[in-house]
C-alpha cells in the first residue's frame, strides 16, 4: 500500500509539473514582454515639460532625465510578504516582476509555502486589456483563477501606481496628468475601455511617498467591491544610475467586522530595478 501511495504521489507531481504556474508565467512573459531597442532615445527636460511640477522634479531627482527613456523593467524584490486576511499572519513570498510600457503590460510570479509546508504559486498579469490572477496549491489544485472586468481594472490600477517607479508609463499617451499643487498630482490611465484615476503625493525632496485610488476592487466576503487603496513608498536609495524606493506597502482601507480598518496586505523591499532589458538575454528564472 505504501509503495502504491508513493507511486501515485510521483505520478501526480509529474503531471502537475507539466503545467506549473511558473511555466505559465514564463510563457506569458515571452509572448507579451516588449524588449528594449538597441539604441533608445534620451529623455530630455523638454520631454517632461508638460507634466505636473512634482512629477517633473521626481523624474529629475531620481536620475531619469538625461538617460535613455524607460521602455521596460525588471523589479528585483529582495523580500516580500502577503497577509491573506486582516486577522492572518504574514506569509513570506518570493516575487519576480516584469513590466513593459509600449502598451501597459505587467506580470508577477509569487511563490510561498502555506504554514511553511504546502507550496503555493501565483501569477498576476495585465496584458492586452485583460487582467488575471491565478493561484495553485502544489501546482495541482487551483485556489483561484479570476479574470473578471473588476480584476482587469484592479490590475490596471497597479500599473498606474507604478507609473513613477517605471516612468515609461508616466510618459505614455495612455496616462493623462493633472497638477493639484507642488506636492500632489493626479494621474488617469485609460486602456481598452478601462479608466482608473489615482493621486500621487510627494515629500519635500520630491520623492513619491503615497499613491491612492478609489478605483480598485477589493474581494470582500460579499464579492468584489470598490475600496480605498493606498500604497506607501519609502526608504529611497541609490541603485546604479537611479534613485529608487526601497520599501513598498500595499494597503486596503476598508470596513471589517463593523469597523474601519487599515489592512496592510502586501509589503516588499526592492533590491534593484533593471531598466531597458532584453528578455532573451536573461537566464530563465
Amino acid at each position: 500500500m505504501k509503495k502504491i501511495s508513493f507511486l501515485l504521489m510521483i505520478i501526480i507531481l509529474f503531471f502537475g509539473a507539466c503545467n506549473t504556474v511558473k511555466k505559465t508565467f514564463e510563457n506569458d512573459l515571452q509572448q507579451n514582454f516588449v524588449d528594449a531597442p538597441t539604441h533608445n532615445e534620451i529623455l530630455t527636460e523638454n520631454d517632461i515639460s508638460s507634466l505636473p511640477i512634482p512629477v517633473q522634479k521626481y523624474l529629475s531627482r531620481c536620475g531619469f532625465v538625461g538617460k535613455e527613456k524607460v521602455v521596460n523593467a525588471e523589479v528585483i524584490w529582495s523580500e516580500s510578504a502577503i497577509k491573506m486576511a486582516p486577522e492572518k499572519d504574514w506569509m513570506k513570498l518570493k516575487t519576480i516582476q516584469f513590466n513593459s510600457c509600449e502598451i501597459p503590460f505587467r506580470i508577477a510570479y509569487m511563490k510561498a509555502h502555506i504554514a511553511g509546508i504546502i507550496p503555493f504559486d501565483g501569477r498576476d498579469i495585465f496584458s492586452d486589456g485583460q487582467g488575471q490572477m491565478l493561484g495553485k496549491i502544489a501546482n495541482l489544485f487551483t485556489v483561484f483563477d479570476a479574470r473578471e472586468r473588476e480584476i482587469s481594472q484592479s490590475a490596471l490600477a497597479i500599473i498606474l501606481a507604478e507609473a513613477l517607479l517605471i516612468p515609461g508609463y508616466a510618459l505614455s499617451d495612455y496616462i493623462y496628468w493633472e497638477e493639484v499643487d507642488d506636492r500632489t498630482a493626479i494621474g488617469t490611465i485609460q486602456w481598452k475601455g478601462i479608466v482608473v484615476k489615482g493621486k500621487f503625493y510627494f515629500n519635500d525632496n520630491y520623492e513619491m511617498i503615497l499613491f491612492e485610488t478609489f478605483d480598485r476592487y477589493w474581494t470582500s466576503p460579499e464579492g468584489n467591491v470598490l475600496a480605498h487603496f493606498t500604497a506607501e513608498i519609502s526608504n529611497y536609495k541609490k541603485s546604479g544610475d537611479y534613485i529608487i524606493p526601497g520599501t513598498l506597502t500595499a494597503i486596503w482601507n476598508i470596513e471589517h467586522e463593523g469597523k474601519d480598518i487599515r489592512y496592510d496586505y502586501w509589503k516588499g523591499n526592492i533590491e534593484e530595478v533593471r531598466y531597458n532589458i532584453r528578455i532573451q538575454d536573461k537566464n530563465n528564472h
